[in-house]
C-alpha cells in the first residue's frame, strides 16, 4: 500500500525546540497519578489512541502487554534525572548490532550507556526500531485535514500530565509494529503478527520514565486499521 502524499505541513508551534504538543486528547488529563508513580503489580491500561507515562525505578520491571494482538505501541524511556537523556535507536542499533533487540539485549541512550534491558518477549519478536513516532505532519501527507490524534502529541502530553517535558521527540521503541525490510531494501506496513496477550518485560537500568501510546494509525494497517487499547503493570 502506498504512503506517499503530497506533503502540506500544519502551522509549527513557536519555539526553538519539538516538545509542544499540536493538539489535544484525553492523555492529558488522565494521569495514573500525579507525578507518574505506579501502584507495583497494578494494571493500567493505555486508551486507543491515547498516551501515558509511569515512573520506573533502577531494577524494577515493566511489563507491556498486547490484549488483543493487534496494536503497535510507541515506547520511549527517559533518565527520570535528565530529560535529555533518553532511549535512542540510532545508538542502540549500534551497541547491539541488530536492527531490533531481542531479550537479553541493552536499550541504550544517547549517551551510549543502557538505561533498561529487554529481559522478555513471549510475542515472535517483530517489532519495530526505525519508523517515526506518527504526528500530525503525518497525517496531513496522508490527507487528514483535521487534527488527528498522534503518537508524537501523546508523549508530549503523557509528560504534561506529570509535570514534565521533553524538549524532543525520540525515535520510538514501536513494539509489535510489522515493518519487514525487503531485499531491494523497500519496506511495507504490514499488521501486527503478535498475538492476544503477547507481553514484553522491560528492566530499568537507572530510574526512569517510560512513556507509551497505543498507536492512533488507522490510515495504513499497522494496527489492522483499528487502535486499540495496551495495558502496562510495573512488576512488583
Amino acid at each position: 500500500m502506498s504512503t506517499t502524499h503530497t506533503h502540506t505541513h500544519a502551522h509549527a508551534h513557536a519555539g526553538d525546540d519539538n516538545g509542544t504538543e499540536l493538539g489535544q486528547n484525553a492523555t492529558l488529563h488522565e494521569p495514573i497519578s500525579a507525578d507518574g508513580t505506579p501502584e507495583p503489580g497494578k494494571s493500567y491500561t493505555v486508551p486507543a489512541r491515547c498516551g501515558r507515562a509511569v515512573r520506573v525505578k533502577a531494577g524494577q520491571t515493566i511489563r507491556i502487554s498486547n490484549p488483543h494482538g493487534t496494536q503497535v505501541c510507541d515506547t520511549w524511556i527517559f533518565n527520570a534525572t535528565h530529560l535529555n537523556e533518553f532511549l535512542s535507536f540510532e545508538h542502540t542499533r549500534a551497541y547491539i548490532d541488530k536492527i531490533i533487540p531481542q531479550p537479553g539485549d541493552p536499550l541504550v541512550t544517547n549517551h551510549r550507556r543502557p538505561i533498561a534491558e529487554l529481559v522478555a518477549d513471549t510475542s515472535p519478536g517483530v517489532h519495530d526500531t526505525l519508523i517515526a513516532a506518527c504526528d500530525l505532519y503525518r497525517y496531513q501527507n496522508l490527507g487528514v485535514e483535521s487534527y488527528h490524534d498522534n503518537c508524537s502529541d501523546n508523549l508530549r502530553l503523557a509528560l504534561k500530565a506529570i509535570g514534565l517535558r521533553t524538549r524532543e521527540v525520540p525515535q520510538p521503541f514501536n513494539l509489535w509494529m510489522n515493518i519487514p525490510v525487503k531485499p531491494d531494501y523497500t519496506i511495507e506496513w504490514l499488521p501486527p503478527v503478535s498475538k492476544a496477550g503477547d507481553h514484553v518485560d522491560i528492566k530499568a537500568a537507572m530510574d526512569c520514565i517510560v512513556v507509551m501510546s497505543a498507536c492512533p494509525q488507522d490510515i495504513i494497517p499497522i494496527n489492522a486499521l483499528n487502535p486499540v487499547e495496551v495495558e502496562f503493570t510495573v512488576l512488583a
